[in-house]
């Protein structure tokens, strides 16, 4: 097999593996949060990061769902890692922004944290946050022994070839995070072209 072939393969593969129960819980999930008035901050760096700031954008426009990154601010997130340290930017974000458990957390990485190997810091003290706070926590992830898996309500393992977890689990993030501002429970509006459609469907 080429490797066009293989990666599209494993795609197939990763795809069917995913139980959509976990998806129907965390839409589920997260329109609880808007209808108790909370706010959705999601959290990612690197790929992550450009997920969070796009899904912002869907989750407010779609969902009509309050939506906040810290890192669409790069004045604040610069100056707080400058004068504080990057494992607690994004714990003093959500302070500052009054974190509390009518909110969620939705995170976007590839290990989801680890105290034990010193990586995403800023990840795991934002998750241990949330959880001391009583907010609730989602994440998308490709490691079950990370801390977001460990202590979110709700997070999809996304099971990759060892060789290949970072651009699978930075893929499937995309299809899910779209799975979720498109589900029945979450969508308070259709997107620009299913509503052009939907004008072309009611005019014929």
């Amino acid at each position: 097999m080429t490797y066009s072939e293989t990666y599209l393969a494993e795609v197939a593969e990763i795809a069917g593996s995913i139980p959509p129960e976990q998806l129907e819980a965390m839409a589920e999930g997260i329109a609880a949060v808007r209808e108790r008035g909370g706010r959705l901050f999601i959290l990612g760096v690197g790929g992550g990061a450009g997920h969070a700031s796009h899904a912002v954008n869907d989750f407010r426009k779609i969902c009509h769902l309050e939506s906040y990154t810290p890192t669409d601010n790069v004045s604040e997130l610069t100056a707080r890692t400058n004068d504080e340290g990057w494992e607690t930017s994004f714990e003093a974000w959500l302070r500052t922004s009054r974190l509390n458990e009518n909110d969620g957390l939705l995170v976007f990485s590839v290990g989801g944290g680890s105290r034990e190997h010193n990586i995403s810091m800023n990840l795991v003290r934002a998750v241990e946050l949330g959880k001391e706070v009583g907010a609730s926590v989602f994440g998308i992830v490709g490691k079950p022994d990370g801390v977001t898996a460990q202590l979110a309500d709700v997070c999809i393992v996304v099971k990759s070839p060892p060789e290949r977890v970072t651009p699978h689990v930075e893929s499937f993030q995309a299809v899910l995070w779209h799975g979720l501002v498109s589900h029945p429970a979450l969508e308070a509006q259709p997107g620009k072209w299913e509503a052009v459609q939907q004008e072309q469907v009611g005019a014929g």
